[in-house]
């Protein structure tokens, strides 16, 4: 549960806490964009390593560190599940193209996971709402959308501690063959199933005790302004775009065999 650690706010003074989350959002979006679209491993492990500076300077190395390690069994599996799938069906000449091309699929998937994982440590849920308010998303769908972000670091801390409290009591979680290992998670499950639903009924008590939805026209004691720290990260995007976009259509990036010289 480590990897939904690296997806929770963490209230730090930086550079980075400090920028409009409307501004941080178009960067990850942006990076999004540009991982899902490149396949080779070149420009895939730039994308991972420009991102780190942004760790450093808002000072949340150790959560980012756990997200890291927390993803890394997701890697695997994508990594082995690419491996397998290009190597019988991928129609590839050799099993360094196969390697490299598994490869490239896993730092994709960590590149996403590096920057959503930046993101949601250095954004207030509180601010990401109200940065959506104010750029015309329906209340509704921003309320329902800083719930989930909320509530889902929640319910994996909750998980752990239900796998802890059943660990305790005897449970096998990591022993046994593949089918056994699954039937033991159902302890697990419906305990976090019965807590999210309790949680869920509270929260919409809570709502109707405070008049929720009464008015359409709502206020905020805070609004967002652009600064131009932010302007230069929506520039830093866009130029980021646009180098990728010259990057795929003129460039022809080396490949693992040739680099090793195989």
């Amino acid at each position: 549960m480590s990897m939904f650690d690296g997806f929770r706010f963490r209230s730090v003074t930086s550079p980075i806490h400090q920028m409009d989350p409307r501004a941080k959002f178009i960067y990850v979006c942006v990076l999004f964009a540009v991982a899902v679209t490149f396949n080779q491993l070149i420009p895939l492990v730039v994308l991972f390593i420009i991102q780190i500076p942004f760790v450093l300077i808002a000072n949340v190395q150790k959560e980012w560190i756990r997200s890291m390690k927390g993803s890394g069994m997701f890697a695997v599996i994508i990594f082995f599940m690419n491996l397998l799938s290009l190597y019988f069906y991928g129609g590839y000449g050799s099993f360094t193209a196969v390697v490299e091309r598994s490869l490239a699929m896993t730092v994709r998937f960590i590149v996403l996971v590096e920057s959503f994982s930046i993101f949601f440590l250095t954004t207030s849920p509180d601010l990401l709402g109200l940065a959506l308010e104010q750029s015309r998303v329906p209340y509704e769908l921003c309320f329902a959308f800083i719930t989930a972000v909320r509530f889902v670091p929640v319910l994996a801390e909750e998980a752990q501690g239900i796998m802890d409290a059943q660990k305790a009591r005897g449970l096998e979680l990591e022993g046994g063959k593949f089918i056994k290992r699954i039937r033991n998670y159902i302890p697990i499950l419906i305990p976090l199933i019965v807590n999210a639903i309790r949680r869920s009924l509270e929260l919409a008590e809570t709502m109707e005790s405070r008049a929720w939805g009464a008015t359409k026209n709502r206020t905020n004691l805070y609004v967002l302004k652009p600064g131009r720290k932010d302007y230069y990260l929506i520039s830093s995007a866009f130029l980021i775009l646009a180098v990728s976009v010259y990057a795929l259509t003129y460039i022809q990036f080396p490949s693992l065999t040739q680099m090793l010289g195989i």
